[in-house]
């Protein structure tokens, strides 16, 4: 399977932030989020072929009991199954973090961080090839898809917030979705890659999260080291 990048970080977001994980970021994706911070991974996927036992081999090298699956989108690499599969078989605690786009069909996990693009992401037309901004918006919001990860998986359901004209259509999608989801198990994340454009943001993000009794979504990676690969 085509890898970007394997590296040895704390998680910087959602409910398990602060842990020290293995994360194994694949390569390619089937969006094209405007904001995107790893475009090495989506817009221009890079990477080499790696096995799966020389993916366990490294991810061996450290101590973490947490590994974190992640891209561009992990569920549309070829292997993924078959490599979460062979983390759960060494005792790993499987965190796969996905646009929720792709149904899981019995992968292993532990906890799906399901983080489902608003129309915020959508790129412009003449940042990309045309066809791409029908099929982002054809494709990023896929309610059967995460309401068949809520109903199998320990989840969090994660959104990234520009501003608070966002509330409408995040609050539209948690009703197609048609489950009952805890406030709490909603995270809000300010939309930015930079400490600066993060803070500036937070505040917006945070009254939202005290209306509506949802969890502010810290991005910790990016004020400890910017947005950086390997971290």
């Amino acid at each position: 399977m085509r890898i970007s990048e394997i590296f040895y970080s704390i998680q910087g977001d959602g409910e398990l932030t602060g842990v020290p994980s293995v994360f194994i970021r694949t390569s390619g994706c089937n969006l094209r989020c405007r904001w995107c911070d790893t475009p090495y991974a989506s817009w221009n996927p890079e990477g080499e072929e790696r096995s799966i036992e020389s993916i366990l081999e490294e991810v061996k090298k450290h101590p973490a009991r947490h590994c974190v699956l992640t891209g561009g989108e992990p569920m549309i690499a070829r292997g993924i199954h078959e490599l979460a599969a062979a983390l759960r078989a060494e005792g790993l605690h499987i965190t796969i973090e996905t646009a929720g786009t792709i149904p899981p069909s019995d992968i292993a996990c532990d906890l799906a961080s399901l983080s489902p693009k608003l129309s915020n992401s959508t790129p412009d037309a003449s940042e990309i090839e045309p066809s791409w901004v029908d099929r982002h918006e054809k494709t990023r919001i896929q309610p059967d898809v995460l309401r068949e990860w809520i109903a199998g998986y320990p989840f969090q359901l994660k959104f990234v917030v520009s501003s608070t004209k966002d509330l409408p259509e995040m609050e539209k999608t948690i009703r197609d979705i048609g489950t009952l989801i805890p406030p709490s198990k909603i995270l809000l994340m300010p939309e930015g890659t930079s400490d600066e454009l993060l803070k500036s943001r937070q505040s917006e993000v945070i009254a939202i999260c005290l209306e509506k009794g949802h969890r502010y979504c810290d991005r910790l990676h990016i004020h400890l080291f910017g947005n950086t690969m390997g971290t």
